[in-house]
């Protein structure tokens, strides 16, 4: 069984975690352990009629017996998993894979800001400094609470830490304030809607670099291309040189040509098609990599970034 490819998974367990989330729990068919993973990651759950959805996993990475997906009925696989599956059903899934990846730092303050859904990949980093024996805090919003999923938990086991903003009890978290003061040595992680994810990215300005650590459901909103026109794209391993035009993608150009990359979001929300990147300038305009990561531009991701120069060179 690979962490890279493509296998199927039995659902052995399934209950309702808050109105609107299911939680999915993941074994092999054969007993086998599963894949390994660290807190952060996610699955892609594909179905067979080809869609497929990113969900973080959220239960304990040292049990490789099993997994577990926290999953909002919103739509198309999400509506699937919630109508459709049930204990004892089989899912093909792929993974996991991590761009929000989180171990541990002796001597650390962690503060974890979760909204709604959110809560998933925070819920296993939380667990994890804990049991480090770091320094935690809790920010959690929900529009109610019986829409929190794993609220009674988390309030039960870190009453001391642990702070809910529940809209229709007339609470809401100020991130300007939270933030307000950067702390040394304190890493901030969050998971959520656009709106929160960009209140903590504005309130994180005046932090140190690599204090704050974001994980988008939804694709940054972008204006135009810096570079607005057709550039070059050199693939490094295939010998081949094609020619991406403003209104096309590299992902579709280089696909045109035969040559494979896996991917799934399309919007550069999940992390599948990312590249290495050889040589050249890269306007990074996905929501996965950090700035950090996107001003070093070892890779990008090819459904949705682009050049900032006439030629790049990409290990395709």
């Amino acid at each position: 069984m690979s962490a890279g490819g493509e296998f199927p998974v039995r659902v052995r367990r399934r209950t309702m975690a808050a109105d609107a989330v299911v939680l999915l729990e993941l074994e092999s068919p054969d007993g086998r352990p599963l894949p390994g993973w660290s807190p952060g990651a996610h699955i892609d759950v594909v179905l067979a009629d080809g869609r497929e959805a990113q969900y973080s996993l959220c239960a304990d990475p040292n049990d490789r017996s099993w997994w577990r997906i926290g999953v909002l009925k919103e739509g198309g696989v999400s509506a699937h998993l919630h109508d459709a599956v049930a204990e004892g059903d089989t899912l093909q899934v792929r993974g996991p894979r991590n761009h929000f990846s989180f171990a541990p730092f002796p001597g650390r303050k962690y503060i974890f800001i979760a909204g709604g859904i959110g809560i998933t990949p925070i819920y296993a980093m939380l667990r994890a400094a804990a049991a480090a024996g770091n320094e935690t805090r809790l920010v959690y919003a929900g529009r109610s609470r019986s829409a929190m999923a794993f609220a009674g938990e988390l309030a039960a086991d870190y009453a001391d830490t642990a702070e809910f903003f529940v809209a229709d009890e007339g609470m809401r978290a100020d991130v300007a304030a939270l933030l307000a003061d950067p702390e040394p040595g304190t890493i901030v992680y969050c998971c959520g809607p656009r709106r929160l994810i960009e209140a903590v990215e504005e309130a994180g300005r005046s932090w140190p670099r690599g204090s704050i650590h974001l994980e988008r459901f939804e694709a940054k909103v972008l204006g135009e291309p810096v570079w607005n026109e057709p550039f070059e794209v050199e693939l490094m391993l295939s010998g081949e040189t094609v020619t991406v035009p403003p209104q096309r993608s590299i992902l579709e150009v280089v696909e045109e040509h035969g040559i494979l990359v896996p991917s799934s979001c399309r919007v550069g929300t999940c992390g599948t098609c990312e590249v290495a990147v050889v040589d050249g300038e890269i306007e990074h305009r996905d929501s996965v990599l950090s700035p950090e990561e996107q001003e070093d531009s070892f890779a990008m991701m090819v459904c949705v970034s682009r050049a900032r120069c006439p030629r790049i060179t990409l290990e395709l």
